[in-house]
């Protein structure tokens, strides 16, 4: 893995960047994983990438920037929502998509009022989606990750 430390917006980001396989690249930024789809702009480096599910939809120039995550975005109604309890700081997501994870378990801790506070899956079920990245600020009802 080849290691970037950068800081953007006075936030740092340390990101891993490992293996590539065709146009899908594993990246971790401070420590959480994604898969990264490369698009190639008719040279042969790649021009920008595309983060899913938690970084922000538009590509973004490789050279220039890191992703930044996705806004958390406020709570949707369905069981599987993790959402905020109130506002602070993601301090870990300790959860990968795809991984089972049982009702009550923690997936993330986050900093509130100067405390650390686990937020716990309300179901049994598989990570679909985290929306939050280690450092993110979230406000009440924004929502961390999604389980199905």
């Amino acid at each position: 893995m080849t290691l970037y430390k950068l800081t953007i917006n006075d936030q740092r980001f340390e990101v891993e960047v490992g293996a590539i396989q065709g146009d899908i690249a594993q990246v971790s930024v401070n420590k959480a994983a994604y898969q990264v789809k490369i698009e190639k702009d008719g040279g042969t480096q790649p021009a920008a990438v595309s983060i899913s599910p938690a970084v922000a939809r538009p590509a973004v120039d490789v050279v220039s920037v890191t992703p930044s995550p996705r806004p958390a975005g406020p709570a949707t109604a369905g069981a599987g929502v993790v959402a905020a309890p109130m506002p602070g700081k993601i301090l870990l997501i300790d959860v990968r998509i795809g991984d089972k994870v049982q009702s009550g378990q923690t997936v993330a801790v986050m900093e509130a009022m100067k405390m650390e506070n686990n937020i716990l899956t309300p179901i049994d079920g598989v990570v679909k989606e985290i929306r939050a990245a280690v450092g993110t600020d979230v406000a009440t009802g924004d929502v961390i990750l999604i389980i199905g």
